[in-house]
């Protein structure tokens, strides 16, 4: 059996037998790492009704099928178009209706709660609404008293089971007393490689290249991922924390916040000295740098580069690693640490399909 043939017959397989029926939003890394999936046995059980690009979408079967689907998006497929996709998931007549955001969409997000007080499910790696305003998150809440529920494994660590440790924790009355940990694949890698021989200049035109940051570093320099990402771990234990409440110490300076992405990239040198200063102090009283989220039983929530000791479980973490340590009413002598790759379209894309599995 060919490789196309291969991939008519599962997609015909999952259309015969399949209890859920998905709408894909966004085709990008991790959407196309998802479609992927969809083509294993894994996922046999699951149907693709409809698929969309930020301009482009397809609905119709045989080209859903077809290798490449990514691909194709681009050059074919109808204008983008959000009722006609919900309009294939009630078609499917699946008892079992999933929209996946798999994009970084702020407006797509603001749909999310709409989506699920209309009975939809929604599984999403966006995290724009429930790491946004407070208002966004309590929206959410609301719309989960109905009957769609809210797959969010891949919007902290990958998929790494954090959020559904501290729900669990939560749910048999423990309390979250203090959270710390490096919630960036990106940033990990950076200060675990940065030890002072090399300028950070280089090291982050290094992580460009290997895809661990985004195209534009500031996305990632700023911090603001990452507050998102603190954001919604404080939501889910409790704490109303709006996203004024987060103090955020960036890596860019404020002269080159405002620039176009080219010439930020050309001056990327201007990073160099003060990192290379806050290196060496560090250093000097036995330390070393990490880019860390913190947050305690007040609900103090920070965000930004801090010194710790050799002994710190930060110090200790591995090329691209997430690192959470949760010190809770029953994990108070020493914090419960949840470590491994945050970072990366498989391991997203995963997440988002076990979520999606546990729909069914």
């Amino acid at each position: 059996m060919n490789a196309v043939l291969a991939e008519h017959t599962i997609h015909a397989r999952g259309a015969a037998t399949s209890a859920t029926a998905i709408v894909l939003l966004g085709t990008g890394v991790v959407g196309g790492a998802l479609l992927k999936l969809l083509n294993t046995d894994a996922a046999r059980s699951l149907r693709l009704v409809g698929a969309a690009n930020s301009r482009r979408q397809q609905t119709d079967p045989q080209r859903l099928a077809r290798r490449g689907l990514r691909d194709q998006l681009n050059q074919h497929g109808a204008p983008r178009d959000n009722a006609s996709l919900l309009a294939a998931l009630d078609a499917s007549e699946a008892p079992t209706k999933v929209i996946v955001d798999a994009t970084a969409s702020a407006m797509l997000a603001a749909r999310h709660a709409e989506w699920l007080a209309h009975g939809y499910h929604v599984v999403t790696a966006n995290k724009a609404l429930a790491g946004g305003e407070l208002s966004g998150w309590r929206a959410l809440q609301a719309a989960l008293n109905g009957s769609g529920r809210y797959g969010d494994s891949a919007t902290v660590g990958a998929g790494l089971p954090v959020l559904s440790t501290l729900r669990r924790l939560r749910a048999c009355g423990d309390h979250l007393l203090a959270l710390e940990g490096v919630f960036s694949g990106s940033l990990s890698w950076l200060f675990n490689q940065y030890d002072g021989s090399r300028p950070f200049s280089e090291l982050l035109r290094e992580a460009r290249r290997l895809g661990y940051t985004e195209p534009d570093p500031r996305s990632d320099l700023s911090g603001e991922d990452v507050a998102r990402k603190l954001l919604i771990l404080a939501r889910n234990a409790g704490f109303s924390l709006g996203s004024d409440e987060v103090q955020v110490e960036g890596l860019v300076p404020e002269a080159l916040r405002s620039l176009d992405a080219d010439t930020f990239l050309a001056r990327l040198g201007e990073l160099d000295a003060p990192l290379a200063a806050r290196h060496a102090e560090a250093a000097s009283r036995g330390c070393v740098l990490r880019f860390l989220a913190r947050l305690n039983q007040r609900g103090l929530a920070r965000v930004g580069l801090a010194e710790v000791p050799l002994t710190h479980p930060a110090a200790r973490l591995y090329g691209t690693d997430n690192q959470f340590a949760l010190t809770t009413t029953r994990y108070n002598t020493q914090p419960l640490v949840i470590q491994g790759p945050g970072a990366g379209p498989e391991v997203t894309a995963q997440a988002l399909l076990g979520d999606v599995l546990a729909l069914g």
